[in-house]
């Protein structure tokens, strides 16, 4: 039986070339920029959006290549270095802003207090703590979205976007937690990366419903 559409969603209030405009224009800050947040970049790039803050301390190394947005030429480099190579080979246009340091709840306003919208894509779940807490404390209007669970084999289809607060969103199916002895697989991974890019770009858009 065909799919029934009668209650599709509204579509997009613009059309594709005020949409290239207004991502165009926009910045967006990501935290972590392994499986989470290189391909969220990836994708926000492929979208239209122009203007990255990416922040990670972290080099490549042979596992991330499972699931992260880097090559084999490119282990032992700086992942803000790599990824940055990666992003500007799809767009040569590109203002990137790079930090290369461990980020700590000081750093927070300084270095995102500008960007439209801020991910948060990090493993470690105290520092994901401190993210949350402290861009929703210090910087309460620009729009936070975080990821909580996308680790194990479960089906994709338990990944969502949750809208839980004015200008805070969660992604992922809230359980499934690495800590928990879960494997992590690239399709869940980059499944639960496409949900936050594509809930960063809805907000862009004035359509921050998840």
């Amino acid at each position: 039986m065909a799919a029934d559409h009668s209650e599709a969603a509204p579509a997009c209030p613009l059309d594709q070339a005020g949409v290239q405009a207004r991502l165009a224009d926009a910045t967006v800050g990501i935290v972590g920029l392994g499986g989470l947040g290189s391909n969220a970049a990836m994708m926000l790039v492929r979208s239209g959006v122009r203007r990255l803050v990416l922040a990670d301390f972290d080099r490549v190394e042979p596992s991330n290549l499972a699931r992260q947005l880097y090559f084999p030429d490119q282990l032992g480099r700086l992942k803000t270095e790599a990824l940055s190579e990666t992003l500007l080979r799809i767009e040569p246009g590109l203002d990137l802003t790079l930090i290369a340091q461990r980020i700590e709840a000081a750093d927070i306003p300084r270095l995102f207090g500008d960007v439209d919208v801020l991910l948060e894509a990090v493993d470690k779940a105290e520092t994901k703590r401190m993210i949350v807490e402290t861009a929703s404390d210090l910087l309460p209007t620009t729009p936070l979205v975080w990821v909580a669970g996308l680790a194990g084999c479960a089906s994709a289809n338990a990944i969502a976007t949750q809208r839980i607060g004015d200008t805070v969103w969660v992604v992922g199916d809230l359980e499934a937690d690495i800590r928990d002895g879960l494997p992590l697989l690239a399709s869940r991974v980059m499944t639960a990366a496409a949900h936050e890019a594509h809930i960063a770009t809805r907000i862009l858009l004035g359509m921050p419903e998840a």
